[in-house]
This record gives structure tokens, sequence and C-alpha cells, in this order.
């Protein structure tokens, strides 16, 4: 689902928090060591994410917030913010070229730089997490 987050909208914020999950408390944040990513650059996009970027001449970046069921991917474009949500159930994470990492939900993808260690290792965190709360499958049983 990708939003417009700019302005405070109640029924949008319902929406997020009902595909992600509410924020992580403090408490939480502080355990974890940070539910953020880095400033991350964008390398190529969807079609649609990419006709939102082209609007303004800014260099291309994005960030990820960790939430309880999802991430969400927040971007600007002029002036406005854009929020792709993503739920654990839908992300796809591709590592492909080297330090190329692709994020996808259904038919939308944003490919970003990974060339620090703290971006990998944040994608690892994040990756981690989505396993160790997923539900059980089959397989498992």
């Amino acid at each position: 689902m990708l939003v417009n987050v700019s302005y405070n909208n109640k029924e949008i914020t319902k929406r997020v928090d009902e595909q992600v999950g509410k924020p992580f408390t403090l408490k939480e944040r502080w355990a974890m060591k940070g539910i953020g990513s880095p400033k991350l650059i964008i390398k190529e996009t969807s079609i649609e994410i990419g006709n939102l970027l082209v609007l303004d001449n800014n260099r291309d970046t994005c960030n990820i917030e960790m939430r309880p069921k999802g991430v969400i991917v927040r971007f600007r474009s002029l002036l406005e913010t854009f929020a792709l949500i993503i739920p654990y159930y839908k992300l796809s994470v591709y590592k492909g070229d080297l330090a190329v990492y692709s994020i996808f939900r259904d038919h939308f993808f944003i490919k970003v730089e990974a060339d620090t260690k703290a971006v990998q290792k944040f994608f690892r965190k994040m990756l981690d997490y989505k396993a160790d709360n997923a539900p059980t499958s089959i397989e498992d049983l």
C-alpha cells in the first residue's frame, strides 16, 4: 500500500497500524538497539514510485522503519512524504548485485544501495526479526 503520510490523517494512520502494527515502545526500541535504518540511496524503483520520485531534482533517498507486523519504507518527493507499507507476510528482500538490496511488495519494489556495514547490519536485523516472529509453518509441525 503506497500512501501519502505528509499530513496527520486518522484514517490513514489507522490503516497503517492495522497492516504493520503500532510503533514499538521506547523500551522495545532500546532493547532492539534501534528500529530505523540509516539513509538509503535509491537505485531503482517500480513505475508508480518512480513517477513520484521523478517530480523533483533531489537525490532519491529513503529509510525503513520496523514495526511489529511489518515495515514502512518512507521517501520524499517535492514537499510530500510517501510511505510504502509492507506487512512481513508480503515482504521479500533480495540481495542482488554487490551492495544492492531489493525490497518487494506485490508489484511495488525499491532497490537500495547497501555500501556500508550499518546498512547490511540493519537488513540482517530486519530479516531476523521477520523470521523470529513469523507464524509457524506447516513444515515446522
